[in-house]
């Protein structure tokens, strides 16, 4: 999550001046098997507990500086969310990270946004 901090400090930038909103987004996916142990099942509930509260402590830094903004979270993969999401809330711009997202089998998650969206889409370089 730390190379998304890059990209929501971009988004934050672009957002301030134009009074838009911004929706921070975690989407990850859960790779816990059903019969996985009970240990592993918990650690990937943890998992999207300290996202959570990531994500609410960065939308309170984000209000504080007077920037309107909403979190979620979802247990998908990043690329199966994101594209709809930007559409259910006719998002004019789609910022991500080029980090952290692992490779698919048919390329990487800002790849296939880009492709998919139907609004731009920035892709910041995050290390």
């Amino acid at each position: 999550m730390r190379d998304a901090g890059k990209a929501v400090e971009y988004a934050a930038e672009l957002a301030r001046p134009l009074d838009a909103e911004l929706v921070l987004l975690s989407a990850f996916e859960n790779e816990v098997d059903p019969s996985d142990s009970k240990s592993e099942a918990q650690w990937a509930h943890d998992k999207a507990a300290v996202i959570r509260e990531l994500l609410s402590r960065t939308e309170a830094e984000l209000r504080g500086k007077g920037i309107r903004c909403s979190t979620a979270v979802d247990e998908e993969d990043p690329a199966d969310v994101l594209v709809p999401l930007a559409e259910e809330r006719d998002a004019d711009l789609l910022v991500i990270g080029n980090k952290g997202m692992k490779r698919r089998l048919l390329g990487s998650v800002p790849n296939s946004v880009t492709h998919k969206a139907g609004c731009a889409v920035m892709v910041v370089k995050t290390a």
